[in-house]
């Protein structure tokens, strides 16, 4: 259930439903926060950067003096997050990918190297759902979409991002896959994402061994109700395990930023295996 505060999920709400009309979404408007002071010259990528998780995230590592590169299947929201960085004065690079296709990817981390040479942070974030249905309705072809995208996608990416990293001088690099609480409890009717969600934490944990002897650090963060549209549904009521529909409280999303830009800026002598930032009250440990 997964995105800096909550400025950024309306722009974000904004844009999503500007692009569906079929329209230019409008630039979000700038932050408050001020440029950063000095650039530490570091790159990161985020995937899935046009709305929610993934676009707060880019913005807050734009904030922090990264240059972002930002990935994403539509290009259109993409290109308006690098022209509002642009004109921040901050650094970033539109590369539209399906982190479900190979080629894909394997074009966009060739960008990278070309006009970077380096990969300091990847950022995992790119997923889906699919209809919340008993498991005998669901077609393959649902399965697969959410497969591809959730758990294939992060291991292509992954998969790039090792190579880069391994080959670049200095060696090494940060990974955070974007996780769920569902990696650990699923909610009813949620078998393609809370299967992914568990594939990714077994991606975290193998990665994170594969990792130590090139100085590749992996980490996953585990988000339950942020302010997203995607979240949008707690706050209306959704169906808990005991069959009753309840209202679910949310948390703003600059805590989420928070969190990984926590992660991001360790020294490859530390690292967060996991981490979960929920909203206190929502239903999640014990029985609710």
């Amino acid at each position: 259930m997964n995105e800096d505060g909550k400025n950024v999920t309306d722009a974000a709400q904004a844009t999503a439903q500007t692009v569906a009309q079929g329209a230019r979404p409008a630039v979000t408007p700038a932050p408050t926060h001020p440029a950063p002071q000095a650039r530490h010259g570091k790159v990161a990528l985020v995937t899935g950067a046009g709305r929610g998780i993934g676009q707060a995230t880019a913005l807050a590592l734009l904030r922090d003096g990264y240059r972002v590169v930002l990935s994403g299947r539509s290009a259109e929201p993409l290109q308006v997050l690098a022209e509002q960085a642009k004109a921040e004065g901050w650094e970033a690079l539109a590369v539209p990918t399906d982190v479900s296709d190979a080629a894909s990817v394997d074009a966009l981390f060739e960008r990278i190297q070309s006009t970077y040479g380096r990969l300091d942070v990847l950022f995992n974030n790119a997923g889906i759902g699919a209809a919340a249905v008993p498991i005998d309705e669901l077609t393959v072809e649902q399965w697969n979409a959410v497969v591809g995208t959730n758990l294939t996608g992060a291991f292509l990416c992954t998969r790039a991002a090792f190579r880069l990293m391994k080959a670049q001088a200095p060696r090494g690099g940060r990974i955070i896959n974007n996780g769920s609480i569902s990696a650990y409890a699923p909610r009813p009717n949620s078998v393609p994402y809370t299967a992914t969600k568990h594939g990714v934490l077994g991606l975290t944990r193998a990665c994170s061994l594969d990792g130590r002897h090139f100085d590749i650090a992996v980490s996953q963060i585990d988000i339950g109700n942020a302010d997203t549209e995607m979240a949008a549904r707690m706050a209306r009521g959704v169906m808990q395990a005991n069959g009753e529909v309840a209202v679910e409280p949310l948390m703003d999303l600059k805590h989420v930023t928070d969190a990984v830009l926590y992660i991001a800026n360790l020294p490859l002598s530390a690292n967060v295996l996991t981490m979960n930032v929920m909203a206190a009250k929502m239903p999640f440990v014990g029985r609710g």
